[in-house]
């Protein structure tokens, strides 16, 4: 069956599809979604089949995935990551925004997702969409980017065209608008000689 394309505002974007979004999250979905950078997909960090679901899309083992959390805010960022208080800092000025933060993992995260993997990325868009699903399902989402296969356009901005390329591997795929191209700005913060992975949208001077 093919995936359903939900459309949202991604300002005050509908709470009742909002919901809907969270329950089908909740039963396994596989979401695409916008972020203030490129569009996404992931799903429940609790649903161990479907983050295997994103883990197989994607063409990697699961054990060697690098996704990333969404986050609604920080308040629970300790449950997931180690962060010290430098870091902690820097998190909270620079986010929400297009940064991802590589954090030294919990003991919790590579029972979440069965891998051994010593570190984890921390996200906060600056987008109420994917917030706000986070926000209702009360944990993070597994993130990773929708890529392109074109040479020229590394990352799919039109939710569509990405609808038309996902429909028969995801569940849903959420139409916020076109996306941007250029992905978030990677640092790593697993010590306070923090350093930049990838040069994205965030600009960062350290």
């Amino acid at each position: 069956m093919p995936a359903e394309f939900i459309r949202l505002y991604p300002q005050n974007p509908d709470p009742r599809r909002i919901q809907y979004v969270v329950n089908a999250l909740r039963d396994g979905a596989v979401v695409i979604y916008p972020t203030d950078t490129i569009y996404g997909m992931g799903c429940d960090i609790h649903n161990a089949r479907a983050v295997e679901r994103v883990a197989r899309i994607k063409g990697i083992k699961p054990a060697k995935n690098d996704f990333s959390f969404i986050c609604y805010d920080l308040s629970h960022i300790a449950d997931y990551a180690r962060v010290s208080n430098q870091a902690f800092k820097l998190m909270k000025k620079l986010l929400p925004g297009p940064f991802t933060f590589i954090l030294e993992a919990s003991s919790r995260v590579p029972k979440l997702l069965n891998t051994n993997k010593k570190t984890v990325g921390i996200r906060v868009p600056d987008h109420d969409i994917p917030r706000q699903l986070v926000h209702e399902l009360g944990n993070p989402i597994i993130t990773t980017s929708i890529r392109d296969e074109d040479e020229v356009i590394e990352y799919s901005t039109d939710p569509e065209l990405i609808f038309e390329k996902f429909q028969h591997q995801v569940d849903i795929v959420i139409d916020g608008g076109y996306g941007g191209n250029v992905p978030s700005t990677i640092i790593d913060a697993t010590d306070d000689d923090f350093s930049i992975i990838r040069q994205g949208l965030g600009e960062l001077a350290l």
